[in-house]
């Protein structure tokens, strides 16, 4: 396994990490389902979308969707329609994360119920609950 330093600019900042960088972007409420929704490829319109997701607001399903824009992992493509139609499908980078987020989900689905006990076992010592 690689030390960060490895991962950091020729700087040493760990601002400018770049695996920080991308877990300050996905390590909101919504991204990483996003990316995971988009990634079967198929173009999604935001209604579509938001009906998948459910409990999202209109507003932070906007700003998802436009900071994954703003990064490239989905495309958002206007059509000239009355009304306007708008679809949004990952792009290849995105779809390169796809794989990552599932690996990532195995290992949280294999290993929850011992992070539980290790929770309990940590807040019954008279530690505080944590997020």
């Amino acid at each position: 396994m690689k030390r960060v330093d490895y991962y950091l600019e020729k700087d040493g900042d760990i601002q400018s990490c770049p695996i920080r960088s991308v877990l300050d972007r996905l390590g909101d409420k919504w991204s990483i389902l996003v990316v995971l929704i988009l990634g079967d490829g198929e173009p999604k319109r935001f209604n579509e979308l938001h009906k998948e997701i459910g409990d999202v607001s209109q507003k932070m399903l906007t700003v998802t969707l436009r900071v994954l824009e703003a990064d490239g992992l989905v495309k958002r493509t206007v059509y000239p329609e009355v009304p306007p139609r708008v679809e949004y499908v990952i792009t290849t980078m995105g779809k390169s994360l796809v794989p990552h987020i599932e690996g990532l989900s195995v290992w949280a689905v294999e290993n929850m119920p011992a992070i539980k006990k290790s929770r309990q076992r940590f807040q019954k010592k008279g530690n505080p609950a944590t997020a």
